[in-house]
């Protein structure tokens, strides 16, 4: 990655040894509780959230996405110190047109962002859920469909990449992604490694119905999947922001700014940046409460591989982070979950807040590589990946056009802001030690939990062979 440049923010007014100024929704005279009450009625996060919806395609190294970086800077200098931007470079992927033509007809399709352009004819195979299995056949030269949901019996997530990548591995000409949720919406999500972002093969996404049409009448037919696309340079940036006394050590309240162009991104992940404000908010109201300092980092760039968080990780001492608590889904729901990737600490952290509000907070033990705390988390450093419990099985709405801002409630965002306040509060304690862990620790987890396989296939195994 190219050096990081850093643009600070204009807005006025921010938070200095915790008093608040007026026009930022928070009281300076605050009783040690009141920040439960201003927090459950602010609008401060929900205010941002519509204003980043609003500005349309945030697709990484867009326009969008800049604009929308820019509006949550703004947002953060309202109540912390040093609201910057810090710029990288990218590579970029502009949508163009995409098809699926099968038996004289076309069929509605959109292309998997950092899918390369081209056109590609063979064998129609459904393979339906896609598991590694399901790839021991003759597939040179097919076009090959997976469904976006694995079963219920199976032992791990299988993340999209590595379905592609069995494919491309498979020998198969192209790849098509089949939604498993009904209602004619086409899934979009990035192909693409770190060493080579974009993908070998052309990549659509398809609505559960059109694939279950092709899978219904074309199977063993030749169809054609055509990609049109642009692949420039590009430009992305995160967005910094601190709290809290200046301790060489210090929390990171992390989120990502970039959607994927073809919806709002409300829930993904427009909810987590208008938390990681509101957090900005409430910790303004209890600076005095913080023994740790805070820094809030909305990067950008996730969807296209963790790019943003990735050229941060690389940049920090590891010893210089405490902890990460990385918001993506958060909102969807009312019960929030959190992955806790082994640590214990973090677990009796998340079950210490849920005891104190009496509130559903449901820590998870196993690893979950695939947001924006996974680049710390795999160099050892403490990590959250906080999200919203929906009982629904995938993405749901999620990746889709239908990832839209009606789908939110103010109320979920405004409970779910007190407990990861207080959860926040909690880490920066300094009676509070997590310990570090090393390499192969986080590689015996990833080994138990079955994800060496499709971490390899994908490029994203950390630890060599």
């Amino acid at each position: 990655m190219a050096p990081a440049s850093v643009e600070s923010g204009m807005a006025q007014g921010h938070a200095t040894g915790g008093m608040v100024s007026p026009d930022t929704g928070t009281d300076e005279g605050e009783r040690a509780d009141g920040w439960i009450a201003g927090t459950f009625t602010s609008d401060v996060g929900w205010e941002l959230l519509e204003t980043l919806v609003d500005v349309g395609d945030r697709m990484a190294g867009s326009e969008g996405e800049r604009a929308g970086a820019e509006a949550t800077r703004d947002a953060l200098d309202r109540f912390a110190r040093d609201a910057r931007l810090e710029t990288f470079d990218l590579q970029g992927w502009v949508r163009g047109d995409s098809a699926v033509d099968a038996g004289g007809s076309t069929h509605d399709c959109i292309a998997l962002p950092r899918s390369p352009p081209g056109e590609a004819t063979g064998e129609f195979v459904d393979l339906g859920y896609g598991l590694p299995e399901d790839f021991d056949a003759d597939l040179e030269g097919t076009v090959v469909m997976t469904a976006s949901n694995i079963p219920s019996w199976y032992d791990r997530f299988l993340h999209r990449r590595e379905k592609y990548y069995h494919a491309v591995e498979a020998g198969a000409a192209a790849f098509v992604f089949r939604n498993h949720v009904e209602g004619c919406l086409p899934p979009t999500g990035s192909v693409g490694t770190e060493d080579a972002p974009i993908g070998e093969i052309p990549a659509v996404g398809v609505s559960k119905e059109v694939g279950s049409r092709l899978a219904r009448r074309f199977e063993g037919e030749e169809v054609t999947v055509s990609v049109d696309c642009e692949t420039p340079d590009a430009t992305s940036q995160n967005v910094h922001a601190e709290l809290g006394p200046d301790t060489d050590e210090r929390v990171l309240v992390t989120s990502h700014v970039d959607a994927h162009d073809i919806a709002e991104g409300a829930m993904d992940n427009g909810a987590g940046t208008a938390m990681v404000v509101e957090l900005a908010r409430a910790l303004a109201a209890r600076e005095a409460d913080l023994e740790t300092r805070i820094e809030f980092v909305c990067y950008g760039s996730e969807e296209v591989g963790l790019v943003g968080s990735t050229d941060h990780a690389e940049s920090v001492d590891p010893d210089a982070v405490k902890a990460v608590l990385n918001f993506d889904g958060v909102a969807r729901g009312r019960d929030l979950a959190a992955y806790t990737h082994g640590w214990e600490e973090l677990r009796e952290a998340v079950e210490t807040v849920a005891d104190r509000f009496d509130h559903p907070f449901d820590p998870v033990p196993e690893v979950g590589p695939h947001s924006d705390h996974w680049p710390y988390v795999v160099r050892g450093i403490p990590g959250y990946h906080v999200y919203a419990e929906t009982g629904d099985e995938g993405r749901g709405w999620g990746h889709t056009r239908a990832d839209t801002f009606d789908k939110l409630e103010s109320r979920d965002l405004r409970e779910s802001a007190i407990l990861l306040t207080e959860l926040a509060v909690e880490l920066a304690s300094a009676d509070l030690t997590v310990p570090r862990k090393a390499d192969e620790e986080i590689a015996r987890m990833l080994e138990e939990q079955d994800y060496v396989e499709g971490m390899k296939i994908t490029g994203d195994w950390p630890y060599g062979d």
